[in-house]
């Protein structure tokens, strides 16, 4: 058994059974094996971008990493910005990333670079695998690190040569560890803050997230009187009818700064003190307010769910009651030209149970999160670390993870460019789904931005920097040549009944929305 053979029969017994895959010459020999470990999926992307996304998407829904395929170092940097997500995610992520064989680095060849030092900024372990014989154990040890907790990128350095070796064996899968516990005392200094009667905020985050967590949260608020807040960019959060809803703190500082305002105490929960996403000039960075105590109950790697539901029983919560959800009913279909908040209509009306939201919407999607709250519980899947490009490759690994469930990415029109390959991989892989592409032929944000920094009235050059109209990007015809079935809508009304009906097909289908930007 060589050592590529011997690496992907291991990941398989540890669990990991989908590789997301950009290879080179460097990884061929991972790519033979694949016919030998049947059991590993093997999901081809054209841009290492997709690839390391996807991986992101998968390990979100399906609470455990997938793996990918990195060409040297060169693949690697292709594939950094969603990895950086990945990481801000506390996704599990096994980033396999060829190199040269160890006797030929030396010559310094043209693909020779540090890979090593490149990956340690989205990757919390990193290893290089120097010999065929401990390939097995260095896959285990891989697996069991990305699962964490908290789940991070776990990256494999594989030099040609220890994959083409023979002389290797699987190793035998690690057990992962559980999330800790958090102390008693955490808890109860918790609880004597939001029981004092001064004005406080409870701010929740990653796993917290799901529908046990904001079940126990919510108790907690409505027991103290405390405010329920969530962090900015989740990486999944249950929502719709029956489930509470949270208040999610705002993109801009100025937003951020009204909701925490009068906060005198601040516990977080799986979550951060909150900060400006940007500095700018002449505003704060740090946006906890001044003379606000900031308490941690718990942090990523610890039992937050747990932690929450300790704290309930703490305060005196009941266990059974719940405040208000929005109940899902009946919602008017939208009509008329598109706009931000049609759109948003539009998505709700149609938008089924079990759903799975990919939003990269950006500007678009400004009123998305009221228009959905009472609809059929679904899932939302955010852009954690702020790199653009996230959002196709992110449905696409969901759509990989839960293929009974219909996936909707809302993606803005900028942003998808970076990713745009996503599509072939769903027509390859008959994917179900649904990416609607907000074009509203700017890059509306950073409209906003140039105003935010300082620069007020902006000259004819720097507006052309942030316009996408020339030449005009054909997103339809782009996704045809892709395979994927697709159509450009004008009016709200035509979005809700092609957005329905690409729902209920089954793979992938592409919606050009025109939107006039709201900035």
């Amino acid at each position: 058994m060589n050592g590529a053979q011997a690496l992907i029969r291991t990941l398989v017994d540890s669990g990991v059974e989908v590789c997301f895959t950009n290879p080179g010459t460097s990884e061929m020999h991972f790519v033979a094996a694949l016919d030998s470990v049947p059991e590993m999926r093997g999901v081809l992307a054209l841009f290492e971008g997709v690839a390391t996304g996807a991986a992101d998407g998968y390990a979100r829904m399906a609470g455990k990493p997938a793996a990918t395929l990195l060409h040297l170092g060169s693949g690697l940097g292709n594939g950094i910005a969603n990895l950086h997500n990945a990481r801000r995610a506390h996704s599990p992520v096994v980033n396999i990333v060829g190199d040269h064989a160890t006797y030929h680095l030396g010559f310094d060849p043209p693909l020779a670079s540090d890979i090593d030092s490149i990956v340690r900024g989205v990757s919390s372990w990193v290893r290089r695998c120097e010999r065929t014989g401990e390939v097995g154990r260095d896959a285990a040890d891989a697996v069991a690190a990305a699962f964490g907790p908290p789940g991070q990128v776990a990256t494999l350095v594989l030099p040609a040569d220890v994959s083409w070796s023979e002389g290797a064996e699987p190793d035998a899968s690690i057990p992962h560890a559980a999330p800790a516990a958090v102390d008693e005392e955490a808890i109860s200094q918790a609880a004597k803050a939001l029981t004092s009667g001064v004005p406080s905020a409870l701010l929740i985050g990653g796993s917290a997230m799901r529908r046990e967590g904001l079940e126990a949260a919510d108790r907690v608020a409505r027991a103290t009187g405390a405010k329920l807040l969530a962090e900015t960019f989740p990486a999944r959060l249950e929502r719709g009818a029956g489930i509470p809803g949270v208040e999610r703190l705002g993109y801009l500082a100025e937003f951020m700064s009204l909701q925490l305002d009068g906060i005198r105490q601040l516990v977080l929960v799986g979550a951060k003190a909150p900060v400006s996403f940007f500095a700018y000039p002449g505003k704060e960075s740090y946006l906890v307010p001044d003379g606000c105590e900031v308490l941690t109950l718990a942090e990523a790697g610890q039992d937050v769910v747990a932690a929450l539901t300790r704290l309930a029983g703490a305060v005196g919560a009941g266990g059974e009651e719940r405040g208000a959800s929005k109940e899902a009913g009946k919602l008017e279909r939208p009509s008329g030209a598109l706009t931000a908040e049609s759109f948003a209509a539009a998505v709700a009306v149609v938008l089924p149970e079990g759903a799975i939201i990919s939003d990269e919407s950006n500007t678009s999607g400004l009123f998305l999160s009221g228009a959905t709250a009472g609809c059929p519980p679904h899932d939302v899947l955010t852009l954690t670390g702020g790199a653009i490009g996230q959002g196709l490759p992110v449905g696409t690994g969901a759509a990989v993870a839960c293929p009974d469930r219909p996936v909707l990415c809302l993606e803005a029109d900028g942003s998808a460019m970076y990713t745009i390959q996503a599509l072939w991989t769903q027509a390859r892989e008959g994917l179900n789904v649904t990416t609607v592409i907000l074009n509203n032929r700017s890059y509306a944000v950073l409209n906003m931005e140039l105003n935010r920094v300082g620069v007020e009235v902006p000259g004819p050059t720097a507006k052309r920097m942030l316009d996408l109209c020339g030449p005009e990007i054909d997103f339809v015809g782009l996704a045809r040549a892709m395979g994927v079935p697709a159509t450009s809508v004008e009016r709200a009304d035509e979005l809700a009944s092609v957005l329905e009906q690409s729902i209920g097909e089954d793979g992938p289908h592409l919606i050009e929305a025109m939107v006039p930007s709201i900035i």
